[in-house]
């Protein structure tokens, strides 16, 4: 992991929007037993207001994505928030081994940790670090499947579609 270095208090808890080639990305920050680490990655909309990084490991943060958004093959190495179940954990620790540009479907995850296809595809919705947790490498068996619980105007399926094209996986 990249080290950072500890932060002062106000830099307890910081959030930022930084630009994405599907929309924006919001990070999350937070200092967690005297460390910095990350917190929550959303997926936003284009709409969504940019906001500057303000501390060392959201910097970086910034500089990883772009650096993935320019070359699906580039590393993450960010400090993470220790969440979720154990099942969930489970769950993320499998995706983050399906590598770029190829696919698993949830009952395959399913089938590896011995659980059920729809506790994978729930598991992969409260995924709190997707890209570093690529849940959008997972899908149906029937075709590319939900994503991040379905949303009305599918802005995270358009995202899915777009990471998977990026990865070279459709």
């Amino acid at each position: 992991m990249t080290p950072i270095k500890k932060q002062a208090a106000s830099d307890s808890a910081q959030y930022c929007v930084i630009a994405a080639p599907f929309g924006g990305l919001g990070i999350l920050t937070e200092l967690v037993d005297g460390s910095l680490m990350l917190s929550r990655i959303e997926y936003l909309p284009a709409t969504a207001a940019l906001v500057s990084p303000k501390n060392q490991l959201a910097k970086e943060a910034e500089k990883q994505f772009k650096a993935y958004f320019q070359n699906p093959h580039h590393p993450f190495d960010l400090p993470l928030k220790p969440s979720g179940t154990n099942h969930q954990k489970r769950v993320w620790s499998n995706i983050q081994t399906i590598p770029v540009g190829k696919t698993k479907t949830y009952g395959e995850i399913a089938s590896q940790i011995k659980s059920g296809p729809r506790a994978v595809g729930t598991a992969c919705g409260a995924n709190p670090y997707p890209l570093i947790a690529p849940c959008h490498r997972v899908v149906s068996a029937q075709g590319i499947g939900g994503f991040m619980k379905e949303d009305a105007p599918g802005l995270y399926r358009q995202i899915k579609l777009w990471l998977l094209k990026h990865e070279g996986a459709l």
